[in-house]
């Protein structure tokens, strides 16, 4: 199996819990992108990959038809987020299970044998909510919230650090968010192509009309 996590400290952490499960399972190597993924040779070998959902802020599953067609591996993957929407767009996207970073450590390695063995690990819920998306049973979304669900929380919270700090320099809003001005710049980037827009006054306008922001209190 080969692990994807952008913490370093999650890595060692998961890397540990499989070295304990002694011949159950081989940890053949881990990465903290998908670019470093796919130029590990090593990769190409495993039959699992463990793949963080939120990578540097960015959805993990926009990721996964090429990792599909790159790679022979099933992917489970795993995330902090408890956003059903986010688990069921990975899903659909070709993931074989999700598993959330808040449940025990032995979930986890149950999960792993479980889609090694071509089984899937989604809660009965989730795979209800599928079904009943791919049997027409959801009434079609509209243009603009197909758009805003795209969104990763994280972009979500750019967005609201963008309303809530209108006008303001790249840096406070960066400093605001606890992250460098590349980054924020690289999630500005990426909310701009998936909302059709072409920079921050467009952005605030269009959060505005559609109610993304900060939480009122």
């Amino acid at each position: 199996m080969f692990l994807v996590d952008d913490h370093r400290t999650m890595l060692w952490g998961i890397e540990r819990l499989i070295e304990s499960a002694g011949d159950r399972m081989q940890l053949l190597g881990s990465a903290t992108s998908i670019e470093e993924l796919l130029e590990s040779p090593d990769s190409r070998d495993a039959d699992v990959l463990v793949l963080d959902l939120d990578l540097g802020g960015t959805d993990s599953s926009t990721s996964l038809a090429t990792l599909q067609r790159t790679l022979r591996a099933r992917i489970l993957v795993l995330t902090g987020a408890r956003d059903a929407d986010a688990h069921r767009r990975a899903v659909l996207a070709g993931a074989r299970g999700v598993v959330k970073k808040e449940e025990a450590v032995d979930v986890l390695l149950r999960a792993i044998e479980k889609v090694h063995e071509g089984d899937v690990w989604v809660n009965r819920a989730l795979i209800g909510d599928i079904m009943d998306m791919l049997k027409g049973g959801h009434p079609p979304v509209d243009e603009h919230t197909a758009k805003i669900s795209s969104l990763t929380p994280k972009e979500l919270e750019v967005i609201a650090s963008v309303v809530r700090h209108k006008g303001a320099k790249s840096l406070v809003l960066a400093e605001s968010l606890g992250i460098s001005e590349h980054t924020l710049r690289n999630h500005l980037t990426v909310i701009y192509h998936k909302l059709e827009l072409r920079g921050r006054l467009e952005l605030y306008v269009y959060a505005k009309e559609h109610g993304i922001g900060p939480a009122k209190s």
